[in-house]
């Protein structure tokens, strides 16, 4: 995690001040603003003040700049990164963990793979993540040991990493917890399936596009079985991709999202004309973010039909914040007719 500041910029000069002797905020705000220095020498310095804030007397501050010396990705911090995993403070340990991760040192792996059997819950779910970004094909054993964690999140996050790794062998163990008593760790088992490109786990997708917190993951990952399931998962996939453009219980951003995925991996299906309706109206969306959502959707997939509407948001004052992103849009449109 990081804690949350308001958008400010801040010198190094003035960051290295205050984290070594200004206020508990003031502290936590400098070592969040150092995981910013390119510098070369600036950041040598930015380095050396994060990794004496990572033994500073308040919490905050060395959850920040645990982050910072991931951000930075120093392989120097590794040690001192390692004995925050003991960290009295959920945040702090977590942030040590993400940094590791992020670093992808091998160092790291032996401390984060005695988290994921020992440490406690908080710990051990970012260590099923951060050990899979450091050696996948090493983590797949410790990963598997994990579906049997007594705590439904770390199966989760376990679950995650395996699909995130790629390997089929996991098919046959995530398989089973499709059946786990927890909601959340049975559609993590059903989202991982589908990126390995088994849908063992579709219901649980399906069922989840009705979900306003899961339904972008749900689209997400029906999109993947759509493209790389064999044809009677494709086409369920397809279609319940479909009913999500007009169920009122998806997010307007989940529908945005299915009606692009639609349209890139079915471009032919009976949702054709439904999916472009729904991504021309989100052009004109009240909310910035889906309307920019859209613009995304039709880099990826518009064709012809979808330049007018975008040239027309371009001109008016609802695409002002997405000039760019339209323009990125219709070059992309362009090159597509082109072909």
């Amino acid at each position: 995690m990081s804690f949350l500041f308001p958008s400010s910029t801040i010198t190094i000069e003035a960051a290295l001040r205050d984290l070594a002797g200004g206020s508990p905020k003031a502290r936590a705000f400098a070592a969040h603003a150092l995981g910013d220095v390119t510098d070369p020498t600036e950041r040598a310095r930015a380095v050396d003040a994060l990794i004496t804030a990572l033994e500073d007397d308040r919490p905050e501050v060395r959850a920040e700049a645990a982050s910072s010396l991931g951000d930075l990705r120093e392989p120097s911090a590794i040690p001192l990164l390692v004995k925050r995993l003991d960290d009295g403070v959920a945040a702090v340990r977590q942030n040590a963990a993400i940094a590791l991760g992020t670093i992808g040192h091998g160092d790291a792996f032996e401390p984060l793979a005695e988290a994921l059997r020992e440490g406690p819950a908080d710990l051990r779910f970012q260590a099923a993540t951060s050990l899979a970004e450091i050696d996948p094909a090493r983590a797949f054993d410790p990963l598997v040991a994990a579906l049997g964690d007594r705590d439904p999140q770390v199966v989760g996050a376990a679950a995650l990493s395996l699909g995130a790794i790629g390997n089929k062998r996991a098919i046959a163990v995530l398989a089973p917890v499709i059946d786990h008593r927890d909601p959340g760790a049975r559609f993590d088992a059903a989202y991982a399936l589908a990126e390995l490109g088994d849908a063992t786990g579709q219901g649980i997708l399906v069922e989840a596009v009705g979900d306003a917190e899961r339904a972008w993951d749900a689209v997400t990952a029906l999109a993947t079985l759509g493209a790389t399931a064999t044809s009677p998962s494709a086409a369920r996939a397809v279609e319940a991709l479909g009913r999500a453009l007009t169920d009122r219980r998806v997010p307007p951003e989940a529908t945005v999202l299915a009606a692009g995925r639609l349209l890139e991996i079915a471009p032919a299906s009976p949702h054709d004309d439904a999916a472009r309706r729904v991504l021309l109206a989100a052009l004109q969306a009240r909310k910035t973010h889906v309307r920019g959502l859209a613009v995304e959707q039709l880099q990826r997939c518009g064709g012809e039909w979808a330049k007018a509407p975008l040239e027309k948001l371009a001109r008016s004052g609802k695409g002002g914040e997405l000039l760019e992103a339209i323009a990125s849009a219709l070059e992309a449109i362009a090159k597509r007719e082109a072909r």
